[in-house]
């Protein structure tokens, strides 16, 4: 276990810091991610650090940035340490999560948050009430 996760996991409110799932959720613990991957120059630091869903975090790799489905423009992933997430993305009533900026978008797209998997898990965690 990364020793920064429980400071990072306690800061996260225990769900991914990018599509907002649950940690209860899954039979094991979220993983810490780089937000700017050390191999483009990001330190180890708690600032650059995210709880990040397996999906997302191998959906992300080492990206900073991703195209824009609606402008058609390179543009920064979502970072979790200075964007606010209800600001970037919206879910709807039907599972998915929504882009609502052009960073927000290029997030969706990027880290994949609409599989038909994670749509279903979605709206069952809608459910519970453990989303968003």
């Amino acid at each position: 276990m990364n020793p920064a996760y429980p400071a990072v996991a306690d800061r996260a409110g225990h769900r991914c810091e990018y599509c907002h799932a649950p940690e209860a959720t899954f039979n094991f613990r979220l993983e810490v991610e780089h937000i700017l991957p050390t191999t483009r120059g990001g330190r180890q630091g708690l600032e650059n650090l995210a709880l990040s869903c397996r999906a997302c975090n191998l959906f992300k790799s080492d990206a900073v940035t991703a195209i824009d489905s609606l402008s058609g423009k390179s543009v920064r992933l979502f970072d979790p340490r200075v964007d606010r997430w209800q600001e970037h993305f919206g879910p709807t009533i039907h599972g998915e999560i929504i882009g609502l900026t052009e960073t927000g978008r290029a997030s969706v797209e990027r880290l994949r948050f609409n599989t038909p998997g994670q749509i279903a898990a979605r709206l069952l965690w809608m459910t519970f009430g453990l989303f968003p």
